[in-house]
This record gives structure tokens, sequence and C-alpha cells, in this order.
């Protein structure tokens, strides 16, 4: 019975052989029937020190293909499959790991080889900055939004929401410059609006913080507060800085002014006494009045 089973499984082995032998010639085969293997990733953008694979796959689905992968001429091994694609498992360290990299699909002695395939080393897109200009008119608003990233490998593209609704197809750029949409809304409207940055690097995109919009009545001016408040606080600092400058200055002159002013003593700059000798007859009558010669003067001074 063995035996039987052993005979059974080398004629299966020569059966398929022969029919993929057959169905498969090297030297008659079409090219259409036998074509060249495709190598690919999800995507040619990755961070260094990333895994990613690195998909063989033929568009012959019956075959059973032997797939062999190759970077600079370098042997990576090799997966047998048939109809759905191979999958290489690979790290990208170093610029040398970034291709170019091969594919070779082998039936029997027929090979063919794929074209290049590289990698590109990237930089994740760093928080975008979402800011918004507004121009009243009547009973409506003219919005323009930007979204701007500083930082990211380029091409970068900017999507819009509105409360997580997008409100815009993904806008590419490629110079460091922000992405712009312009919209109208009505006085009477809410909004509250965000922004995404994303470039060739797959589940690594960014998001803005939330700009919202309050809604304005009648010929309200929209966003009359945030708009006037800085421009208030910066008057308010100036006049603080003016009368600072100003009460230091008046003050500085009236020191001044009393260093160089006298002392004051407790007394008149100045005193003179005057002893007068009034001689009086016997009556009470004034008979003499004048300076004797004993009159003195007394001045005193202050150091």
């Amino acid at each position: 019975m063995q035996g039987h089973l052993n005979k059974l499984f080398l004629w299966a082995m020569f059966s398929s052989a022969t029919v993929q032998k057959a169905v498969l010639d090297c030297g008659t085969t079409k090219a259409d029937e036998f074509p060249s293997p495709l190598v690919y990733s999800q995507t040619n953008m990755v961070m260094r020190g990333q895994n990613v694979s690195l998909f063989c796959s033929h568009k012959n689905k019956s075959l059973q293909i032997t797939y062999s992968l190759f970077r600079h001429e370098i042997f990576l091994g090799t997966q047998n499959g048939t109809g759905e694609p191979t999958i290489f498992k690979l790290n990208i360290s170093e610029a040398g790991d970034l291709g170019p990299y091969k594919c070779k699909a082998q039936v029997l002695k027929c090979v063919k080889y794929s074209r290049d395939f590289n990698f590109t080393i990237a930089d994740p897109v760093t928080a975008p900055l979402l800011t918004i200009s507004i121009t009243a008119t009547g009973t409506e608003r003219h919005v323009t939004l930007r979204c701007f990233s500083a930082r990211g490998s380029l091409p970068i593209n900017y999507t819009f929401f509105e409360k997580n609704v997008p409100i815009s197809s993904a806008i590419s750029k490629n110079a460091r410059e922000p992405a712009e949409l312009n919209l109208t809304r009505k006085d009477t409207e809410e909004e509250e609006y965000r922004c995404e940055a994303r470039n060739g690097l797959p589940d690594l995109a960014q998001y803005s913080q939330p700009v919202s919009m309050a809604a304005t009545g009648g010929d309200g001016c929209p966003l009359c507060l945030q708009l006037l408040l800085p421009g208030l606080l910066l008057g308010l600092t100036v006049i603080a800085l003016i009368l600072a400058f100003w009460i230091l200055s008046k003050y500085k002159a009236r020191k001044a002014v009393r260093g160089n002013a006298p002392k004051d003593c407790g007394a008149t700059p100045l005193e003179v006494r005057i002893y007068a000798n009034i001689s009086l007859n016997q009556t009470g009558k004034k008979e003499n009045f004048g300076l004797s010669a004993h009159s003195t003067v007394v001045a005193q001074t202050c150091v």
C-alpha cells in the first residue's frame, strides 16, 4: 500500500512538471504569457529604522513561481508562491538599504526579472498651524483658511475640515508654503475648523488645533473681541510706559531743584537785632530815641 502511494506521488510530481513545461516553454512562449514580475511596497517613502514589506507578484496566477529578491545584485531570499504575492520583510537602517531592489520570477528554467524599486528617506510632518482671516460684508463673512506645516519632506498634502467633515480635497504643496481655502459663511453660523498635513509617510498624518468662529447676530462684527483685544492691550502698554517715563522725569526734576535750594535752619536767613537805648523822663514820655553806640547786628547763616 505504501509503495502504491509513493508511485502516485512521484507520478503527480512528474505530471505537474510535465504540464508546466508543456504550458511554459521559454523558447516558444510569448512575452505576455509569462511577463516580468512586479516588485512594489505600500509606500516608497520611509523613515530611517522603519520596518517595511516588499511584495513580489506575477500576472500568471496558475503557475507555481519561485521568487528571489536582490538588492544591489546581493541575494536576499527566496519564496515560492502561486497566485498570491510573496512578502519580503526589510528594515531600512542606512542609505544602502534604500535600493535598488529587484525581484526574479522563475518557473523551471524560465526566468524573468522585475524593474528596479527604490525607497526614499523622508521626514515626517509636524503638526500644522491653522490661521483664519475674516472679511465681513453685510450678513456674510468671507473666510480664508491657511494651513502650514513647518517641517516634513515635500510634497505635503493639506486637507481642511469643518467639525471633522472634510470640506476640501487634498491640496498638494511642493514648496514650503501654506495651503489656502476660501469660504463664504453667514454671520449666524458657528463653525469649527481644523486641517490635516500628510506627506508620503503613511499613518503619520498630523492635525492642527481646532479654531472656532462664534456666530454673530445682526450687524455684529465676527470675532471683534479677538481682533481688537491684542490692539487694546498694546495701546494700554504704550500708555503705561509713557506715564512711567513722565512720572520718573518729573521726580528727577523736583529732586534736582530741592538739591540746589538753601537749607532751612529753623529761622530767617538773616536776623538783625537792634538794641536801642531809650531815655525816659520822669513823667514817662519819650525823650530821646536813637541807636546807641552799643547797637549790635547779629546775622545767622546756614552752613
